[in-house]
Order: C-alpha cells, then structure tokens, then sequence
C-alpha cells in the first residue's frame, strides 16, 4: 500500500496553511480558558485513552475479526487525535483552542500510551509481545505540520487583529474546499484497497467511527460541558492521526506488518466523510452566529 503524492505532500503542506489561518481566529484567551477550566480536557483525555481503546477491544472481539484487522483497530484507537479535526470543529463552530489543546496532548502522551496499548494488543491476538516505542520525532513532526503554525496564527492575530478578521471567511471557504478535497484524493487513492477490504473492514471502521463521535459529544455533554466544547472534543475523537499508526505499522523498524495499516487507513477515508456529514448536521441544529 502506497500514498499518492497529493497525500504524502500536499496534504501536511496544504494542512500548514490551514493552521496558519485557523490560528488566525484564536486568541491567547481562548488558550488560557482551556487552562484555566480543565474539566473538558480531563473528560477527554479519559474517552480517547482508556474508554475509547477499551469499547474498540470490545469490538472487535465480538465483530470476531481476523487478528490482523483486529490489531489494526487497535493501533487506531491507541492513535493521538488527528489536527484535522481542528478544520471540522471550525467548520461545525466548536472550540479550536480545546480541539488543538488535545491534539496537542495526545499526541505527547502517545510517547507513552501507544506503545502500552500496541503490546497489549500483541499479546491478546497474537500471544507475543515485542518492544514498540514511538519515536519523539514523530510527535515533533506533528507539532511542526499543525500545532507551530496554529500559534503563529494567533500571535499574528494578537498584533494585527483587523487583518486577522478580513481573513476569517476566505479561511472557512478555503478549509471546506481542503475537506473536499482530501476525501476526492483518498477516494482514488485508496480505492483498490477499499474495493478489496471493503467488506471485512468497513463494518468495524464505521462503527468504531460513529461510536467515537457520539462518546466525544453526548458523554461531555451529560457531564455539563458546554456544546462548543463537547463538538471540539468529538471531532478530537473521532478524526485521528492515521498517518502516524499507519507509519508504524509498515516500517521495518516497528511492526513490519502492511496488512495492520489497512484497517487505519480506511479510518482516515471514512473520518473525513463521516465527519463531513456530522458538520453538516451538527450546522443545520445550532444556527449561524
């Protein structure tokens, strides 16, 4: 399984600029609030670490799914929240500080949690367990593509604030038009392994998927966050860093094994669409501000 170009390239450096205009509607307030009130990242550090893992164990076990697919998912479930969901909790007018916030957490916690969860997993499908570490590098070349730029954004907005505010809707028009994009590329790119995956993956994915989403939003929400909080952290959820498991599932260096990269990749496909369609409707319940 191979990346096109346009996923490999365009995708991180099309993402810089994207973060770099997200950047521009925050304030260093926004970031502050996020400290200052932290029962939101506690509840959603909790759903992504343990519950989220332990209800795709679930799964999959009672899916009764090959190993391979089952391992797969759980690489996917131990993976740090992806800074695209950052671009669907704009879109859907949720909180991008908090949504970055745990992009920003978990993937430095994922230092420790993923290769815990991974070896885990190697022991209940496979009976063995191997030394799996993820390298700082990785988690540093997420900062560099998403979180650097984000705050960029904001001290840009701290020091020219009336440019920062012509920019909002050229950036929202440009955000939607990158999430179209992103799923055309994924479409084509990974349409023989969809085609050929499809119906042993795809059920398991999609549940995973709408299961993720609706713990990120109505858990939160029964706890007494607020609904801009609670759509930040179910796209924080729900929308991962595929690319990050998918790296260490294929290299030689780490698990060696192509087939444990199927079931995250199709994630990332199915995130986009799915949360294409939860923005939609999230939009048509909350009107316009």
């Amino acid at each position: 399984m191979q990346s096109s170009l346009a996923l490999s390239v365009g995708l991180p450096a099309a993402l810089v600029i994207i973060m770099l205009g997200l950047g521009l509607s925050l304030r260093l307030e926004d970031f502050t609030r996020v400290l200052a009130r932290p029962w939101p990242v506690v509840i959603g550090l909790f759903c992504h670490i343990l519950l989220l893992p332990a209800l795709c164990f679930a799964l999959v076990k009672v899916a009764g799914v090959p190993a391979a697919v089952a391992m797969g998912m759980m690489l996917l479930a131990a993976s740090p929240g992806g800074t695209s969901a950052a671009l669907y909790t704009h879109l859907a007018r949720g909180d991008v500080a908090l949504s970055l916030s745990m992009a920003a957490l978990t993937s430095m916690l994922a230092l420790l949690t993923l290769p815990v969860i991974v070896n885990l997993s190697l022991f209940a499908f496979y009976g063995e367990t191997t030394d799996v570490r993820l390298e700082i590098v990785q988690v540093l070349q997420i900062f560099a593509i998403a979180i650097v730029p984000a705050i960029v954004g904001v001290f840009i907005r701290s020091r020219y604030p009336d440019f920062a505010a012509k920019l909002d809707r050229p950036v929202k028009a440009l955000a939607t038009i990158f999430l179209a994009l992103v799923v055309i590329f994924a479409l084509i790119s990974q349409w023989s392994l969809l085609s050929s995956w499809g119906p042993t993956v795809g059920t398991v994915v999609v549940a995973f998927n709408l299961i993720a989403l609706a713990v990120g939003y109505f858990l939160p929400r029964l706890l007494g966050v607020e609904r801009r909080q609670a759509v930040a952290l179910s796209m924080s959820m729900s929308i991962r860093n595929a690319a990050l498991v998918i790296a260490l599932a294929m290299s030689e260096f780490m698990l060696n094994d192509p087939e444990l990269a199927i079931p995250p990749a199709a994630y990332g496909l199915v995130a986009y669409i799915v949360g294409g369609i939860a923005v939609w409707i999230m939009n048509r319940r909350q009107p316009a501000l």
